[in-house]
């Protein structure tokens, strides 16, 4: 597996920073695995696109404000790191 097969662009714009007010009208993603073709739809009218023997994947991950950014006191240089998960009370696991 190559980790440069997940890289994208993906704008600012584009990440939630807060949920939908009617949680049913957040934005659907579909995918045609047959022909690869990518729709959009509204998370309500997912019944009308799932089948018998289908398979659901359903993402609950929460995103936290991790991104974390400084200057090196030797040299100056700007650094920027994101806190992935909390391994206890002051030490994370960090890119």
């Amino acid at each position: 597996m190559d980790t440069k097969d997940f890289s994208y662009s993906l704008p600012d714009s584009l990440i939630a920073q807060t949920p939908i007010a009617q949680r049913d009208m957040s934005r659907l993603m579909l995918l045609n695995k047959k022909t690869g073709e990518v729709g959009h739809d509204i998370f309500k009218n997912i019944v009308n696109h799932i089948s018998t023997g289908d398979c659901l994947v359903l993402n609950d991950t929460k995103v936290i404000p991790a991104r974390v950014f400084g200057v090196k006191k030797d040299t100056g240089a700007i650094v920027e790191f994101l806190l992935l998960n909390r391994i206890e009370k002051d030490i994370w696991e960090v890119i």
